[in-house]
């Protein structure tokens, strides 16, 4: 590391200092696919020691870091994975899941790199227009859409897809009552089982989401449905996410394709014109070491369901977390350390607010714990099994357990990576713990590391503000 460059008087800071640099994917890629995992660790261990140089941590225990070239690399291995596979002018729109990183410079930066928005409702549909993302480019889909939310995106001119038969009999209604640039879809659910995790698994039989397929009755009504309305034009499923392997994803793909060819059929003409086939592509968070990649993933749909690729129907993909995990890392101080019942506990600014999920299930969410000097050195010594806890006040707000790691004093640091997407992105607010600062940074052509401000560290007034500090006499 001491080769490294690393800023005279700190690392610059602000709201541009970022967006300049590292435009091209070089040096950033390898988190998804492309450097091994010692340059992975290095480009890290460069982040944290520059952000200690450059006050960072002296002006909050706790910050979180975005990889700016990471993401602009992931962003371009996907474009180019699906247009190496895709003949020459088929119509392709990767939107990113926006509820994976709700970060307005996240959605601008990505829209920069190409990609679109996938929002979950009206929140998230704000925030990719507040990032500038034409509507075009949006794709609205959750399961509970208000009518003046439905007509909001009609308006808009955003893809919609419904996702029950109650919706669709509302779009009914309101496709009626004024015409609509927006494309109007339907998800299925195809019922093609579950993965490792439960609570993600979104094409059980019994799932939530979309019109289940293999429902008595669903498959006909379903084309009928199509045949009845000539403005439906796409087909939407999403049968990935963290657990499910790419063959249960890419069998899900295939019923999709499946059932648009039998409504082209029945209709005489291509009438569902675009596949919306969803995102879900697991990450690998034992090690730096890289997962499945954009193009193992479009070849396992090409094994599955090569006429996908023929060009016959535009596709739509909607990326979270594969787009965005590897290039977080949350940044703590040791504010404590104590021995109980013999087991060492390191007492820390980094818990259940940023790692909600690992918090609560450990055992499906665990994160690896990468120790630091005060100074942003990676710290060595001799393993000791020992507890990193949280701020919260609750016994279970621990990131690690007898976790063997160099003992930790006072002062050091501990990085958690892979957090970029569903950890200090959408945090939780208990106990009031503030929302940290979201930094973004990247290597500048003198490979200085550069820092831009991301999101601000919430503030104890705005704490008060959203707590109803106005209307503090409203109950008496």
């Amino acid at each position: 590391m001491a080769s490294e460059r690393l800023p005279h008087t700190g690392a610059r800071t602000g709201p541009d200092a970022a967006a300049g640099t590292g435009s091209e994917a070089g040096t950033g890629a390898g988190a998804v696919g492309g450097a091994g995992a010692a340059a992975v660790a290095r480009r890290r261990d460069l982040a944290v020691r520059a952000a200690v140089a450059g006050g960072l941590l002296e002006r909050e225990p706790l910050v979180c870091l975005l990889d700016v070239d990471g993401i602009r690399a992931s962003a371009a291995e996907l474009t180019a994975a699906f247009a190496a596979a895709l003949p020459p002018g088929t119509p392709v729109l990767h939107a990113f899941a926006v509820k994976a990183a709700p970060l307005v410079p996240v959605l601008r930066l990505l829209a920069r790199a190409g990609l679109g928005c996938e929002a979950a409702g009206p929140g998230e549909l704000a925030l990719a227009r507040a990032a500038g993302v034409a509507p075009e480019r949006i794709v609205l889909d959750s399961p509970a859409k208000t009518a003046g939310e439905l007509r909001a995106a009609l308006d808009l001119g955003v893809a919609v897809n419904a996702d029950s038969r109650q919706e669709l009999e509302r779009l009914d209604g309101l496709v009626a009552a004024a015409p609509t640039a927006s494309p109007v879809g339907v998800r299925i659910n195809p019922q093609t089982g579950a993965g490792a995790i439960a609570a993600l698994s979104t094409a059980t039989a019994t799932s939530k989401f979309g019109i289940a397929l293999r429902d008595p009755g669903a498959r006909e009504w379903l084309v009928r449905a199509f045949l009845d309305r000539p403005w439906l034009t796409r087909l939407h499923v999403h049968s990935g996410s963290q657990g499910v392997p790419l063959p249960l994803m890419a069998q899900g793909v295939r019923e999709l394709h499946a059932l648009a060819e039998e409504v082209n059929a029945a209709a005489g003409r291509r009438q569902v014109d675009t596949l919306d086939i969803g995102g879900g592509l697991p990450v690998d968070f034992a090690s730096d070491a890289a997962g499945p990649a954009y193009a193992a993933y479009a070849a396992a749909l090409r094994g599955a369901v090569p006429a996908l690729f023929d060009g016959s129907y535009g596709l739509v993909t909607e990326f979270g977390r594969s787009l965005l995990a590897r290039h977080g890392l949350v940044l703590a101080r040791v504010e404590y350390t104590k021995t109980t019942g013999g087991r060492p506990i390191a007492v820390t600014h980094a818990g259940v607010q940023v790692a909600t999920r690992t918090v609560y299930a450990p055992a499906v969410w665990p994160v690896r714990i990468l120790p630091y000097d005060a100074r942003g050195a990676p710290k060595t010594g001799e393993a000791v099994a020992q507890d990193v806890a949280g701020p919260a006040c609750f016994a279970g707000d621990l990131l690690a357990t007898a976790r063997e790691l160099p003992r930790l004093e006072p002062g050091d640091l501990i990085g958690v990576p892979d957090t970029g997407a569903y950890f200090f992105t959408a945090p939780y607010g208990y106990n009031s713990l503030p929302r940290p600062a979201v930094h973004g940074w990247a290597t500048g052509p003198d490979g200085a590391v550069r820092f831009a401000l991301a999101r601000p560290a919430q503030d104890e007034a705005s704490l008060v503000a959203e707590a109803g500090g106005a209307h503090r006499d409203a109950l008496l």
